[in-house]
């Protein structure tokens, strides 16, 4: 599999080197020039399958056959949990991607990027650098932990993720660092680029990202489509809809690849009150605003770092960025979608599955079958999940207990020179 930097199609680089070092020149994504679609046999082949063969044919076929040998047993290992197809109305499924180990959608991506990693990294040193706006932090920090030779140092904004969210995150120690930074998410990711520029850095340390800047990342995260198309009746699968919360825009260019290999699907772009894309696909104009603090926080992205790769796929497959449909919903009316869909269903969502769902409905043609992600537990915004529903949910055992540890955190302006200092000198990387 050869992947080019977007920002310097003169830097080819194999999957694996792509995995080891997570961002090229320039802060360039890596990215395929083209994919080799299944052919429509094959298609329906791979969704008569269960989650993890079918997954590992999927991985195959895109990192190709000299790559990787170990790849098949990293999937079983990775997937070891459930997906659920759940109806939300008579309209509507939630592909439930919650129900891993730190209750993410992260789960995927994490768990099969860490165990790439380890088997391709030999004995060079590796510390992987993370910016998360909520639940990347939860995934990569569990899917890392006491990884040997392997360090992880995550930035979180301050007060812009839930407290359960911190808790997964900062309660680990050992080679989890968790760095909680005094500004909004957008800052966290313009330190971990401005870091991947500083060659001394990048050098001592082994410099690696575990953000969906990685291409391993995004691989993984194509698999869950195919699953959600196999869990429908045969007679539902050609018309569905697919409606992704975005906030760094890692999991709709999943999506789209999916569909570039021939899965039969429409995306929907289903954005909170920072709206960037939704403004850009209106009027042409990229112009991100400062980043809104809203209840479905791992949205909260001004400056979508993945979006070169959702337009690089569109030309490359001759797809019209004006075909997507887009949406963007405000915290008032998120709450709203929630309790109506509660009270008219029984069905509970969290604040970014009910953003997803209301854009769907916003957006769901007649003869369609709507599927939007759930992508996070809604016991992980317990507090928000209880007051607009009037609820007292449980905690699942994951998070209880995580709840009771101290947290294990440091405490950093928004100064790339303060970071750096913290991982050189500090930690000892």
């Amino acid at each position: 599999m050869e992947l080019v930097n977007l920002k310097d199609s003169s830097e080819r680089v194999s999957f694996a080197q792509a995995v080891k070092q997570g961002i090229g020149k320039h802060q360039g994504l890596f990215f395929m020039e083209k994919v080799e679609p299944f052919s429509a046999a094959e298609v329906e082949s791979l969704l008569n399958m269960g989650l993890v063969e079918r997954s590992q044919k999927i991985l195959r076929h895109l990192i190709g056959p000299d790559e990787l040998p170990q790849l098949e047993s990293i999937v079983a290992d990775a997937f070891n949990f459930d997906v659920k197809l759940a109806p939300a109305d008579d309209k509507t499924y939630c592909l439930q991607l919650f129900l891993g180990p730190t209750l993410a959608f992260k789960d995927f991506g994490a768990r099969f990027m860490a165990r790439v990693l380890s088997s391709i990294i030999g004995d060079s040193k590796c510390t992987i650098l993370t910016a998360t706006s909520g639940d990347t932090g939860a995934a990569v920090a569990a899917a890392f932990y006491q990884q040997p030779k392997i360090n992880v140092v995550v930035l979180y904004p301050q007060g812009m993720i839930s407290p359960l969210q911190e808790s997964l995150i900062a309660t680990l120690g050992e080679n989890i660092h968790a760095v909680e930074v005094k500004a909004p998410f957008d800052s966290c990711q313009d330190l971990v680029k401005t870091a991947f520029d500083d060659q001394e850095l990048r050098t001592e340390v082994g410099l690696n990202s575990a953000n969906s800047i990685n291409i391993s990342r995004l691989l993984a995260q194509v698999c869950y489509y195919f699953e959600a198309v196999a869990q429908l009746p045969a007679e539902k699968r050609e018309h569905v809809v697919f409606s992704v919360p975005c906030g760094n825009f890692g999991n709709i260019t999943a999506g789209l690849i999916a569909k570039a290999l021939g899965l039969k699907a429409r995306f929907v772009i289903a954005c909170n009150a920072n709206d960037t894309v939704p403004r850009y696909l209106q009027s042409g104009n990229w112009e991100p605003h400062k980043t809104i603090a809203t209840i479905s926080n791992a949205m909260d992205i001004s400056r979508p770092n993945n979006w070169p790769r959702v337009e690089a796929l569109c030309k490359m497959m001759g797809w019209s960025l004006q075909d997507f449909d887009f949406g963007s919903v405000d915290d008032e009316t998120t709450r709203e979608n929630m309790r109506a869909l509660y009270q008219k269903t029984g069905y509970i969502n969290e604040p970014h599955a009910a953003v997803a769902h209301k854009v769907l409905c916003d957006h769901l043609k007649d003869g369609e079958v709507g599927i939007f992600l759930g992508t996070a537990h809604p016991a992980k915004f317990k507090e928000e999940v209880d007051q607009t529903l009037g609820l007292e949910l449980p905690l699942p055992k994951a998070l209880a207990d995580r709840c009771q540890l101290p947290l294990q955190k440091k405490v950093l302006e928004p100064d790339f020179a303060t970071l750096k200092s913290y991982m050189l000198d500090d930690l000892k990387l």
